[in-house]
């Protein structure tokens, strides 16, 4: 049985607590299971990961799903929706459920931000998280650091814009640590009712035209729902501001590549034909989440 501190070391609970070399480790390693010819590498068959969602997201679970399966790992699938949760069990029992059933690794999506935290002080199997609230998607930032060095070949000294909905947005907040602790400089661009004021000492609020001058633009996903609650003023506002037309992308750097954690709202923070275009890393960065997961979960079982 692991150790508490070995436990702690083996999560990954969010890219604010790991120091420098951490994250190199990590990005190295992605970059061994990215060169890996052969599909699948079963190093961890006789290991068992619960994904358990709290919130809904096809995409990273089905990235994680992908990497645990390439390991060779049996995996078990929870969705909050059609569980217990729903008829009022705590997140809490669920996970403790799960550990007490002998998984060797849990991987944790929910809304509240903070919980994770709290249930890794009590559990003893290693927690991944993926995604809680506003607060970190650590797995998010790793793929984007991987395909930015990538690109750049290193990512101290890059300028990277980080646009859009800061306030909500846990990416914004896991790139800003990561990149900030690799020498990055970043520099955030919102609608003054989407700015995060807590993060400004951190990395300044720049206007679009500004914001475009960088190495890296990062567009962030808008929650469209928001325009119910009249942060949001309407889609083709914000689009005509803050959003990536192709005439604001025909301005850009020749060097300078487009990111979005995806899924993107087409023609609001990003025009169609931008999301395509040849300085668009969008796709490669879904991509690039499979062996960025794969080195996290070896992390957590190895």
């Amino acid at each position: 049985m692991m150790t508490a501190t070995k436990v702690k070391e083996r999560s990954l609970l969010g890219i604010k607590e790991l120091d420098r070399t951490e994250i190199l480790q990590l990005l190295n390693r992605t970059a061994y299971w990215d060169n890996q010819a052969e599909k699948l590498t079963p190093v961890l068959r006789s290991h068992f990961v619960a994904n358990m969602f709290f919130e809904n997201s096809t995409r990273t679970r089905f990235s994680f799903e992908m990497a645990e399966k390439r390991l060779g790992v049996q995996v078990l699938n929870f969705t909050a929706a059609a569980s217990s949760v729903e008829k009022g069990e705590s997140i809490y029992d669920t996970v403790r459920t799960l550990e007490s059933m002998g998984i060797d690794a849990g991987v944790v999506r929910l809304k509240p931000a903070g919980v994770l935290q709290q249930l890794a002080e009590k559990v003893s199997i290693p927690l991944i998280n993926a995604g809680d609230g506003n607060n970190e998607h650590p797995t998010q930032a790793l793929l984007d650091l991987y395909t930015m060095s990538k690109n750049f070949g290193e990512l101290k000294g890059l300028k990277v814009s980080i646009i859009g909905d800061i306030m909500h947005s846990r990416v914004a907040r896991s790139n800003l640590w990561g990149l900030t602790k690799m020498g990055a400089k970043v520099q955030f661009c919102a609608p003054d009712n989407m700015k995060a004021p807590e993060l400004a000492e951190f990395a300044p609020y720049v206007t679009m035209e500004e914001a475009l001058k960088a190495d890296v633009v990062m567009m962030l996903r808008v929650q469209l729902e928001r325009h119910a609650s009249g942060i949001l003023q309407s889609a083709e506002e914000y689009r005509k501001q803050f959003g990536l037309t192709e005439e604001r992308a025909a301005k850009l750097d020749k060097s300078t590549i487009i990111m979005h954690p995806a899924p993107v709202n087409r023609n609001v923070e990003i025009d169609d034909a931008v999301v395509e275009s040849d300085k668009s890393r969008i796709f490669p960065q879904m991509a690039n989440g499979v062996p960025v997961r794969m080195a996290v979960i070896e992390r957590a079982i190895h």
